[in-house]
């Protein structure tokens, strides 16, 4: 369970978090929502203790990691998977070499059992037959694939995806949810979707939360959150120019 107490930062005088409260249970699937630039990224960086807060606590099954440094942090960091907005993935390295490389680094497993996971995950993900590939021959959806299976091969608890379907058409916006549904259902963590891309990633979630003005203004079911009278959580759902978030033209 990951559990957010009146977490605040600042960056340069700017407050981006500013007294976040959330309760994430184990196994669900929670999407944080809310607009471009708003410190979701920043907001998951505490996860993982990337990132300290100014104030407040962040609980990892009970355990505030902002009392830790060193090994202590890093046990926690081992229950979590990052799927990052870009892929991150080695443009000099195969797509089995990627997925290879946490357990080469994080564990002593023998060389055929680390070849064994990755192509079990990579089998998962649709992409067996790939290993031999670099990034560069990959679309951007099969990027994500990649970065999926490298994620899940470390068999986390947690997996935390920043923005999985940014830059993807509508087609493979729609496959990549849906295995994002068939990878929780068949491994069974506890997901953190950070999206501004709604509604079509509601289906992949157990709840929403939606952050605003560096606070959660609401959580509840995707038809809550639909059906919320909450003019900001509104407007963000609707896709409206009206309304309490403000809107710049560049």
């Amino acid at each position: 369970m990951i559990e957010l107490i009146d977490v605040k930062k600042s960056f340069n005088g700017l407050k981006v978090l500013d007294g976040v409260n959330l309760k994430i249970e184990a196994g669900e699937i929670i999407i944080i929502m809310g607009k471009s630039g708003g410190g979701k990224t920043v907001l998951i960086k505490h996860f993982i203790g990337l990132l300290k807060p100014d104030a407040g606590q962040v609980l990892i099954d009970g355990e505030d990691i902002t009392l830790l440094k060193g090994k202590k942090l890093d046990r926690i960091r081992e229950k979590f998977g990052f799927l990052f907005q870009g892929g991150a993935l080695f443009d000099s390295m195969t797509v089995l070499q990627n997925i290879t490389f946490p357990l080469i680094e994080k564990t002593d497993l023998d060389i055929e059992t680390i070849n064994d996971r990755a192509i079990n995950v990579l089998t998962h993900v649709g992409l067996k037959g790939a290993e031999g590939k670099n990034p560069a021959e990959l679309s951007g959806g099969m990027k994500k694939r990649v970065a999926l299976a490298r994620a899940l091969v470390m068999e986390p608890d947690i997996l935390l995806f920043d923005e999985p379907t940014t830059g993807l058409d509508p087609i493979i916006r729609a496959s990549i949810h849906q295995l994002v549904k068939e990878t929780h259902k068949k491994f069974g963590f506890t997901g953190v979707i950070i999206s501004h891309e709604v509604p079509g990633i509601f289906e992949v979630s157990d709840r929403i939360a939606m952050l605003h003005e560096g606070k959660i203004i609401e959580v509840g079911s995707p038809e809550e959150i639909i059906n919320s009278s909450n003019p900001a959580v509104r407007q963000f759902v609707t896709g409206s120019i009206e309304g309490p978030i403000a809107t710049i033209f560049y």
